[in-house]
């Protein structure tokens, strides 16, 4: 009997339709420090790397030198002003809710974010499928944040744990989300929700879909 995979799904851009909202969160808590990060720079530089990555490199670009104490301040300024926004404004990928439920059911199904856990507890509870998904790998779960191998070598050694013998594929939407499942080891296939499909192909993706309703089983389980 062939041994079933297991599914490890991003977040922020593939389940939910969340970085404009992070953005904006970023700016609000970078503006008495006089760093505005615009769009295309946030979707260049910053989208895959987790809260305190993302305030490291922008403050550290512009000239700023901050202590760990202060960095992590930063990360606990920024998350009501993003999860007041998020709550309010939630928006989800037309086929999130499906796919997490059709693949918990075939096999393991983890999160693996540079999220903080509480942003996606939330948004798992508000699309009624905490309990489908096994395994939540978030910011606080590792030292190091994507493109870095080691969000998803983290996930790998909790399903080793859980007794999982069987593959893993990766879904992801950044170019270092990509990165990060590579360097782990893991095929991955890239949702085109946030870069073009050749981008993500130059940046190593297995196979691209359009959008989450394109992800059929037999592609993913083909990959995994």
């Amino acid at each position: 009997m062939t041994a079933p995979v297991a599914t490890l799904l991003d977040f922020d851009g593939v389940l939910v339709d969340s970085e404009p909202v992070h953005l904006l969160a970023f700016n609000d808590v970078l503006a008495p420090y006089g760093v505005v990060i615009d769009e295309r720079e946030y979707a260049k530089r910053y989208l895959s790397l987790d809260d305190a990555g993302v305030f490291r490199v922008a403050l550290s670009r512009a000239g700023r030198t901050l202590r760990e104490e202060d960095v992590r301040a930063l990360v606990a300024a920024k998350n009501p002003r993003f999860m007041a926004r998020f709550e309010a404004s939630f928006r989800v990928f037309p086929g999130a809710t499906e796919l997490i439920t059709r693949r918990a059911a075939r096999g393991p199904v983890g999160v693996v974010s540079g999220a903080l856990e509480r942003e996606i507890a939330f948004a798992l509870e508000k699309l009624g499928v905490r309990r489908a998904v096994t395994f939540i790998v978030s910011a606080e779960s590792t030292p190091a944040s994507k493109p870095d191998p080691a969000p998803f070598l983290a996930a790998k050694n909790i399903l080793r744990q859980n007794g999982h013998a069987g593959p893993a594929v990766v879904v992801e939407d950044s170019l270092g989300g990509i990165a990060s499942a590579k360097g782990a080891g893991l095929r991955c296939v890239a949702v085109a929700h946030t870069y073009s499909a050749d981008e993500l192909q130059r940046a190593g993706a297995d196979a691209v879909t359009a959008s989450l309703t394109d992800l059929t089983d037999a592609l993913l389980e083909s990959l995994g």
